[in-house]
């Protein structure tokens, strides 16, 4: 129950070790960084309790403030308590300036200088220096997240850019030069009156007066105000109530391949994962409602289930219109829910594209359109977020036009709609391993009896392995077999095939290559790269690995020669019954300049690419 506060309107309440401060009746909305008597109402609250943090809600929105305020908050609480009556004027101060009130105590003798000291107000005040320095996150009180709006004056900007959400986002250097990373919402705009028309707003969209349209917020907006509602105000309402908030700012940034929200207690500090960076920090942190919102959304929008009994899920959304995949984890695998989104790709991408922008040269890649269009066994391999994904669906358009293909996913991310929009005959099947569809090892064997064809396995990773090669070595698929895996380089897959997964060397050995991806640094900035093309030479145990494609010392992709050399096992089984190995090699010549032109002259769309090419 909310107490009225002496010096202000604000009202507080406590719960457990949580202050809430209601400053829907105070002229100065509960402002503790400006508002002596906002201070004072907190101070007093804070007296006789042991107050850990501290929210303060006005006009429908809602400030937290970090521990070094409530530390200060708390110590001027039982400071006040102990020099009151001994010393009037200072316990006032205490309530009203603590700041003021510690350096007035360090100055005074004993034993008022030891109370001071003995309460903590003392390393508080030094703790924190100014009211400006108080970490402050906010956001509308229905909003999943809080953000702290204004950095560090001693962070340097390194860049700073308009997003198309309205939102601003800012790279910082902090005082030790380490990234950090700002987003700016919209609503940050709003002033005293547009807050409170977010607030009014709410109330009627909570209360469903308007409605439950995709109109509804604009017109909860507008029967607050006289004329149009306000944009901000209109935007704020959808995204904090059906959009996904501070993610939509997030994912417009076209910098940001991930968002982090590592699960905790007091609910998860946001990081982003940048095209050049794996995971710095931001200015927003999720608060434990706004997970378990989250959790919710998932939940409802993947149809899988996510509750202690299911603790782990991995499932494909949409965020502000980009594709994401979100994987989360709850209680009891872990303290709190968390989750990683990851950015998906919005638009299919093409091995022209995929050259164009320096994922590979076109000499590897007219060998993989070849290898894909010709029925090779190949793997895609690489750490999470290396690319692996992408190029597989890259290859996927290399398939004969007339090639049916089957496609085997957890969560979808290849490009199924794409190719059937380029009128590619394409059967997606989704498999889960919790009981509420196919497994894996089924969905493959459904799909070796859905007709011959391509089969694209989205990533290989358990029991469907030994299927997966039993269909290779049997020759169950007279078609393209691809599929992702984690790992680095042959070596390395072939242990984890065979070691881990169980499928014999023999059985391995039906592998034609193994393509690696890697995120390689290029000018200083993390970029996503195929870093070695390697074929499989032998059977069984003694098969070895002799690559085709590696990196040099200045990090490009460079042939090894061995295909120059008419040395290449992979090039020599793509030759059809009328071809030497020589027509391969002009035929992958030939391929290289139609890819290298193509990559030039902006030929990267499905259709156009592959719609040209049947004619050549």
């Amino acid at each position: 129950m909310f107490e009225r506060g002496g010096e202000c309107g604000c009202a507080t309440s406590v719960e457990g070790d949580a202050l809430r401060v209601d400053a829907s009746e105070c002229d100065d909305d509960g402002d503790l960084t400006t508002a002596p008597g906002c201070r004072a109402t907190v101070v007093d609250a804070c007296r006789d309790r042991a107050v850990e943090s501290v929210a303060v809600r006005a006009r429908g929105f809602e400030r937290r403030y970090g521990d070094g305020a409530c530390a200060l908050f708390a110590t001027a609480g039982a400071f006040a308590a102990r020099v009151a009556g001994r010393d009037d004027p200072l316990a006032s101060t205490a309530r009203r300036d603590p700041l003021a009130a510690a350096r007035q105590a360090r100055a005074r003798s004993p034993p008022v200088s030891a109370w001071a000291a003995e309460s903590g107000l003392l390393v508080a005040a030094d703790g924190l220096g100014t009211y400006d320095a108080m970490i402050v996150r906010e956001g509308p009180v229905v909003a999943p997240a809080r953000v702290r709006l204004d950095a560090p004056e001693e962070w340097s900007v390194v860049d700073e850019r308009s997003l198309s959400t309205g939102a601003t986002a800012t790279r910082y250097r902090d005082g030790r030069g380490r990234p950090r990373y700002h987003l700016r919402p919209p609503w940050a705009t709003l002033d005293r009156s547009g807050r409170e028309a977010f607030r009014r707003a709410y109330e009627r969209l909570a209360a469903g007066n308007v409605g439950a349209s995709e109109r509804a917020p604009r017109r909860a907006a507008a029967a607050v105000v006289d004329g149009d509602p306000n944009d901000v105000v209109v935007d704020a309402l959808r995204r904090q109530t059906t959009g996904h908030g501070v993610l939509e700012d997030a994912f417009a940034d076209s910098a940001v391949t991930d968002v982090y929200a590592p699960s905790a207690d007091e609910g998860p500090a946001l990081h982003v994962g940048l095209r050049d960076a794996d995971s710095v920090p931001t200015n927003a942190r999720v608060t434990v409602d706004g997970a378990s919102a989250f959790a919710s959304g998932v939940r409802a929008e993947s149809g899988r289930a996510f509750s202690r009994a299911s603790p782990t899920v991995d499932a494909a959304t949409s965020i502000g219109g980009t594709p994401v995949r979100v994987a989360g984890v709850r209680e009891p695998v872990a303290e709190g829910v968390g989750f990683a989104f990851r950015r998906g790709d919005a638009d299919a991408f093409t091995l022209p594209e995929l050259v164009a922008n320096g994922t590979l040269p076109s000499d590897a890649a007219a060998l993989l359109s070849l290898a894909a269009r010709r029925a090779a066994a190949s793997l895609v391999a690489g750490a999470r977020g290396a690319g692996k994904t992408t190029l597989l669906g890259a290859l996927c358009f290399e398939f004969a036009p007339t090639t049916r293909a089957v496609f085997v996913e957890d969560t979808p991310e290849l490009p199924v709609d794409a190719l059937r929009a380029d009128d590619r005959d394409v059967q997606g099947l989704r498999t889960s391993e919790r009981g509420d569809g196919l497994t894996a090892a089924a969905a493959l064997r459904t799909a070796l009896r859905l007709g011959e064809g391509a089969l694209v396995v989205g990533e290989v990773r358990g029991e469907e392995a030994r299927v997966l090669y039993e269909a290779m070595r049997v020759g169950a698929s007279s078609d393209a077999v691809l599929g992702t895996i984690h790992g680095d380089g042959a070596r390395e897959i072939r242990e984890r095939v065979v070691e881990d997964l169980g499928v014999s060397a023999s059985s391995f050995a039906v592998t034609d290559c193994v393509v690696t991806c890697r995120r390689v640094a290029v000018d200083g900035r993390a970029q996503r790269r195929v870093a070695r093309i390697e074929e499989v030479v032998g059977d069984g145990a003694s098969a070895s690995f002799e690559p085709l494609f590696a990196l040099d010392d200045a990090g490009d992709l460079e042939s090894t020669g061995r295909i120059e050399e008419g040395a290449s096992e992979l090039v020599a089984s793509l030759a059809t019954a009328t071809e030497s190995y020589d027509d391969v090699c002009d035929g992958l010549a030939d391929r290289e300049k139609v890819l290298a032109r193509r990559a030039r002259g902006g030929a990267h769309d499905p259709g156009v690419w592959t719609t040209t090419r049947r004619s050549t």
